[in-house]
């Protein structure tokens, strides 16, 4: 039965046949024939079929939700009885919002210290697909906010607070509001703006924040990436509204203004997250003691507040 949930997860994650036995190094008619006899098992039918695959059943939802907890048990069953024999050992896979990305540097080296037989890959994500991930049992653990747009069925660890800049060519913007070393979500409000996709939660709080002033802005660009927005704005195409944690990846440079964002005043707390369950995902959990020991708040705290100086120097 457990080998049928494993096949049955892999068309779920595939949605076709072919690539799902490939996933599961088994030949296609082997697959196949293993869902029908977990049709014939449970008596219901869970895949529609046609010409190829079509989805699944209602019925076979449910089935699929039951082999992700299944799945998810014997993982983490076998994560437990691993580190009782030679530590705690496996593949963590971490989903990061786009905006945290540049924070991820500083959470794994306490990490990997502690548990150095744990190897990672990190994904970047919208907090609606870490959401997904978290409940599918497909991500061990994630960073994302934590206090806007509620999580579900989650433990969380608080990292940091994101704030907001408007990053723009200096020669688009006139020496007063360079003197004033702030610049409200009004006045930014009337620049060309390349802004992150609609799918991002930073967008969202974006739009929010020129809502409450009472303007709705149309970008001229939108991207997935905040790398691109910091390029496009490098490139003098237009300004942007971006993460703090960008600029402490990128270099002050003379041409370029970071400005803090004001009235309102933002922030949101960006923090791990990983599935409310007893006993906890050994993996999740080993990085949430990791962090947690080393109070790794703190010091993404102090790296941030170092990194931006010279860009707000750069004001001066």
């Amino acid at each position: 039965m457990f080998r049928k949930f494993v096949y049955l997860l892999a068309l779920a994650q595939e949605r076709h046949f072919g690539r799902a036995a490939e996933r599961c190094h088994v030949a296609q008619p082997t697959l196949s024939n293993a869902i029908r006899q977990l049709e014939a098992d449970l008596n219901v039918p869970i895949v529609e079929r046609g010409q190829k695959f079509g989805g699944f059943t209602p019925e076979g939802l449910k089935v699929l939700d039951y082999a992700r907890r299944i799945v998810a048990e014997r993982d983490n069953l076998h994560h437990e009885l691993q580190a009782l024999a030679q530590g705690v050992s496996g593949h963590l896979r971490l989903g990061a919002i786009p905006t945290a990305l540049p924070v991820i540097p500083q959470l794994l080296p306490p990490f990997a210290a502690r548990f150095p037989h744990i190897r990672a890959s990190v994904t970047s994500l919208s907090s609606r697909e870490i959401q997904r991930g978290l409940d599918e049992f497909t991500l061990d653990a994630a960073v994302t906010y934590l206090d806007n747009e509620p999580l579900n069925n989650v433990r969380t660890l608080p990292l940091y607070s994101e704030r907001y800049y408007l990053l723009a060519q200096r020669a688009h913007l006139d020496e007063a509001t360079l003197a004033q070393g702030a610049m409200s979500w009004e006045a930014a409000a009337g620049l060309r703006l390349c802004l992150l996709s609609p799918d991002m939660q930073n967008r969202r709080i974006a739009e929010t924040a020129f809502r409450m002033t009472g303007r709705v802005v149309e970008p001229v660009l939108e991207t997935n990436s905040i790398v691109t927005l910091y390029t496009i704005v490098r490139g003098g195409h237009c300004a942007s509204v971006v993460p703090g944690q960008l600029l402490t990846c990128v270099p002050p440079r003379p041409d370029l203004v970071a400005l803090p964002l004001v009235e309102p005043d933002l922030s949101y707390v960006v923090g791990l997250a990983y599935a409310d369950r007893d006993p906890p995902p050994q993996l999740a959990k080993a990085l949430a003691v990791a962090l947690a020991d080393d109070d790794i708040g703190q010091r993404v705290a102090i790296a941030t507040a170092a990194a931006l100086t010279p860009w707000r120097l750069a004001l001066s």
